[in-house]
C-alpha cells in the first residue's frame, strides 16, 4: 500500500481493513477492471479509493500538479457524492490530491472554474457530469480510472444513457470499476459491454444480511402508527435516528408532528434544494439535530456518525429498499436497530419483505408509556453527572436547598425538572383488540302509533325520524322501531314519552299537512312488501304508426321490405314546386298528410329507384309504393340527391335551356305538413328552406347530416 494512504488510515483509526477493502487492494488486481459486490456499510468508498491509488500514483508518493482529471467517480445521489468527496479528501490529503465535485443543484460556474484550475479526482452525479462534458468544461482525455458507485441504483434511477455516454467518452485504456450491492442482469450487461475481462469480486456470504443490525417488526394498531414512532424515539433516545417515509407529504407531516413534540428534527426529501439538504445532514453530524425524517433519497450511501436507530414509518416497496434503508445503521462494526412499523393492514407485506430479504425479525410490541418512564429513570441514575466533581459554589447552593427543603422534596423536584425537558410518551392501544360493539339496551315498555303515510307515499325512516323529533318534541332515544308498510307506517315510542308526544301534536293529531297520527292498542302485525310480478304474456302494443326498422341481415336473406299502406301511393310529394324547399324537422319525425310517420331509410344503403326518360330534372317523383326515388335526375346512374345534376347552372333553379329563373315560391306554412317533408338523404338547417330545389345552395348536404348516412354515388 502507498505510504501516504497508509498514514492517512492510521490517523483515521483504521487498524484493520474490511473484507471488501482487502479484496480490491490485492496486488494481482492493480491493473484489472473490477466488478465488486458488497453489502451496504462494508467500507466500499475507502475500498475503491485504495483500489485506484496505484493507477493514479504509480510508483510516486504524491500527485503531480493538477491538470486534467485522472479519475472520475460517479454516484447516484448528491448526498452520496458529497460523502465520497469527503472520504477521498482525507484519504488522499497526504498525497496532495485535489478533489472536485460536479453535483446537480450546485453553482455550475464555480464548478467550471474549479475544473479550469486543475484537478486530480472528479466526483459527481451522472446528469451534471454529462452536462460538463457536453459543454467542454470537463475533458476526459487524460482519464485513467472511472468508478461507478452504487451502479444498480443509478440504473434504477434512469441514468443508463448518461453512464453509457461517459463510458464512451473516456479513453479505451482506462480502468473501469463497478461497485454495487447487487449484480442484476443490467449491471452484468453493462460490465460486459464496457469492461475488459473484468474480475468479479464479491464479499457477500451466505450469512444473514447485516449481522450488526437488530430487526424489529412492531405490531401497532392502525391509529397508533405515528404514536409508536414517538415512543420508539423516546425509549431508545438514540444519538442519531432516521425515520423513513415514502412520500414528501408524509415527510412534512412527520417533521411537523415530531417538532411539536419537542424533538430536534430535520427533513430530507427531493423537494429541498441542495443547500437545504446539505445543511440538514450537517446538523445531524454536528449534533444540532437528532432525528432526520427522509424519503429514500437518503437510503443510499449516507453515513451519519452514531446513527443507532432506523424507523420505517412506511414500508419500502421492495426488499432491496429495506436493506439499503437499514444499512444506514450498523456500519463498520457498530450495532444498530431497524424497526418496522406494521399496522394490521400491511402485516402480510411486511412478512413478504422480510422473507425476500432473508431477514429474521423479532415481532414485538412498541414500548409503552410505563416502559419509557422506567427507561428515563435508568438513564437518570446512570448519568455521569453523579460522579462529576462539584464546585464550592454548587456545594453552597446545595446546602441552602437542604435548609429550605428536605432531601425527598429536592429529589422529586429534580425528577420533575428532568421529565419536563422530555416529550411525554403516548398510550398505545392493543393491536389485537377488536373494537367493542355497544350492546343496545332493551327498549322497555312502549306504545305503537300509526302514521297515515307509507311506502306508496315515498315515506322513509330518514324522513320520519327528524319529523317525529321536531314536531313531537321527542328525543331520538325515545323512538324505537319504525316499520314502513305500503299505505301506512308504524312507529314505536317509549311509554314515558307518550304523554308529551300527544300533547305536542295536539287534538288534530297531525304531524304536518297530510300526515296524521293514530294511537294503537297493541303492536301491529307487519306484512312484507309484495314483490313486483315479472311481466308475462306478449309485450304491450307499440304506439300507432311505429314500425320496426328493416334489419340489414333480413335484406341480405332476401326478405322483402314491408309494403307501405295503400293510401301512401297518392302522396302529394311529386306536385311540390321545384323552388319550394322542405324544412328539416327540428325535434320530431316528419308526418305524411294522412298523419302516418314516413318510413325511415334503412341504414347502409341509399334509396333506390330510377326516373323514366323525359321527366323534368330537379323534380321529386314517387313510385307507386310511395317511396321517393332519392335521385334528382332521370339519367340512369345519375348523381345522388343534393348534387348539381341538371337543375340549371350550379343547381340554382334555372331552366335547363338557360332561361331566367322562376320567382321564389312563398314560404310554406308550418301547419302544412306536406311542405315539411325531408326526403331521405337530404339535409337542411332547421327552420330554413332549401333554395333551388336539388341543386347547391344554403342547404347543401354535409357528411353525417340528413337521412341515416351521407349519399353515395350510383
Amino acid at each position: 500500500m502507498i505510504q501516504a494512504l497508509a498514514d492517512a488510515l492510521s490517523e483515521r483509526g483504521y487498524e484493520t481493513l474490511t473484507a471488501v477493502q482487502e479484496a480490491v487492494t490485492n496486488p494481482d488486481l492493480e491493473d484489472k477492471d473490477l466488478l465488486v459486490s458488497a453489502q451496504t456499510g462494508s467500507g466500499k468508498t475507502v475500498g475503491f479509493g485504495l483500489a485506484i491509488a496505484p493507477t493514479l500514483l504509480g510508483e510516486a508518493e504524491s500527485m503531480e500538479p493538477a491538470a486534467e482529471p485522472l479519475a472520475l467517480i460517479v454516484a447516484p445521489t448528491r448526498e452520496l457524492a458529497l460523502q465520497v468527496m469527503r472520504e477521498l479528501g482525507w484519504l488522499y490529503a497526504k498525497a496532495g490530491a485535489r478533489v472536485t465535485t460536479c453535483i446537480g443543484g450546485m453553482d455550475m460556474r464555480d464548478e467550471r472554474r474549479a475544473l479550469e484550475r486543475g484537478t486530480h479526482i472528479v466526483v459527481g452525479t451522472p446528469g451534471r457530469l454529462r452536462d460538463h462534458i457536453q459543454r467542454g468544461s470537463l475533458d476526459l482525455g487524460s482519464l485513467r480510472a472511472i468508478v461507478l458507485d452504487e451502479a444498480d441504483e443509478m440504473l434504477d434511477l434512469g441514468f443508463r444513457e448518461d453512464l453509457e455516454f461517459m463510458l464512451g467518452e473516456a479513453p479505451e485504456d482506462k480502468r473501469t470499476l463497478l461497485f454495487s450491492a447487487t449484480v442484476p442482469p443490467m449491471i452484468a450487461k453493462l460490465a460486459q459491454q464496457y469492461q475488459r475481462d473484468a474480475v468479479r469480486v464479491t464479499t457477500l456470504t451466505g450469512e444473514r444480511q447485516h449481522a450488526d443490525i437488530a430487526y424489529q417488526a412492531l405490531r401497532v394498531a392502525q391509529q397508533d402508527a405515528e404514536n409508536a414512532i414517538i415512543n420508539l424515539l423516546r425509549f431508545h433516545d438514540a444519538q442519531n435516528a432516521i425515520v423513513f417515509a415514502n412520500t414528501r407529504a408524509m415527510v412534512n407531516r412527520l417533521t411537523a408532528r415530531l417538532t411539536n413534540r419537542g424533538f430536534s428534527v430535520v427533513a430530507l426529501s427531493g423537494e429541498l434544494s441542495q443547500n437545504e439538504r446539505t445543511h440538514a445532514l450537517q446538523a445531524m453530524r454536528d449534533g444540532r439535530a437528532k432525528v432526520c425524517v427522509a424519503t429514500d433519497v437518503a437510503a443510499r450511501g449516507i453515513d451519519l456518525p452514531g446513527l443507532e436507530l432506523v424507523i420505517h414509518a412506511e414500508l419500502p416497496s421492495n426488499a432491496e429498499g429495506l436493506l439499503h434503508r437499514s444499512g444506514r445503521t450498523g456500519r463498520a462494526g457498530r450495532k444498530g436497530i431497524s424497526a418496522l412499523i406494521v399496522p394490521p393492514k400491511v402485516t402480510k407485506k411486511a412478512e413478504r419483505l422480510l422473507k425476500f430479504a432473508k431477514i429474521e425479525a423479532d415481532w414485538i410490541l412498541p414500548p409503552s408509556a410505563d416502559d419509557i418512564l422506567r427507561k428515563d429513570e435508568e438513564r437518570l441514575l446512570a448519568d455521569p453527572v453523579w460522579e462529576a466533581e462539584t464546585t464550592p459554589e454548587q456545594e453552597a447552593f446545595a446546602a441552602r436547598l437542604l435548609d429550605l427543603y428536605g432531601p425527598e422534596k429536592i429529589a422529586a423536584a429534580y425528577l420533575a425538572l428532568h421529565r419536563a425537558r422530555l416529550s411525554a410518551p403516548e398510550d398505545l392501544a392493543d393491536p389485537d383488540a377488536r373494537p367493542e360493539r355497544k350492546e343496545r339496551k332493551p327498549f322497555g315498555p312502549s306504545t305503537w302509533f300509526s302514521l297515515s303515510v307509507g311506502r306508496g307515499d315515498r315515506a322513509e325512516p330518514r324522513w320520519l325520524l327528524p319529523l317525529l323529533c321536531r314536531v313531537g318534541n321527542l328525543d331520538k332515544d325515545a323512538i324505537g322501531a319504525i316499520r314502513i308498510q305500503q299505505s301506512e307506517s308504524y312507529v314505536e315510542l317509549a311509554e314515558a314519552s307518550v304523554p308529551g308526544f300527544l300533547a305536542a301534536i295536539g287534538e288534530g293529531a297531525e304531524l304536518q299537512e297530510g300526515v296524521t297520527v293514530r294511537k294503537l292498542d297493541s303492536a301491529p302485525e307487519f306484512t312484507s312488501a309484495p314483490r313486483k310480478p315479472a311481466p308475462a304474456g306478449r309485450k304491450p302494443d307499440r304506439p300507432q304508426g311505429h314500425k320496426n326498422p328493416v334489419r340489414s341481415d333480413d335484406r341480405a336473406k332476401g326478405k322483402p321490405r314491408p309494403e307501405p299502406k295503400a293510401e301512401a301511393s297518392a302522396a302529394p310529394v311529386a306536385e311540390a314546386p321545384a323552388s319550394t324547399a322542405p324544412e328539416a324537422p327540428v325535434a320530431r319525425k316528419p308526418k305524411r298528410p294522412d298523419g302516418e310517420a314516413y318510413k325511415e331509410r334503412r341504414p347502409g344503403k341509399p334509396a333506390a329507384g330510377k326516373e323514366g326518360p323525359g321527366k323534368p330534372k330537379g323534380k321529386y317523383t314517387g313510385k307507386p309504393d310511395g317511396r321517393s326515388t332519392g335521385k334528382p335526375g332521370g339519367k340512369p346512374g345519375g348523381k345522388p340527391f343534393g348534387k348539381p345534376g341538371g337543375a340549371g347552372p350550379k343547381g340554382r333553379g334555372a331552366k335547363p335551356d338557360g332561361g331566367p329563373r322562376k320567382p321564389a315560391a312563398p314560404k310554406a306554412q308550418a301547419s302544412d305538413t306536406s311542405k315539411r317533408f325531408t326526403p331521405p338523404g337530404a339535409a337542411g338547417k332547421p327552420g330554413r328552406p332549401r333554395a333551388g330545389g336539388a341543386g347547391k345552395g344554403p342547404g347543401k348536404p354535409r357528411k353525417g347530416a340528413g337521412g341515416n348516412e351521407p349519399p353515395r354515388r350510383g
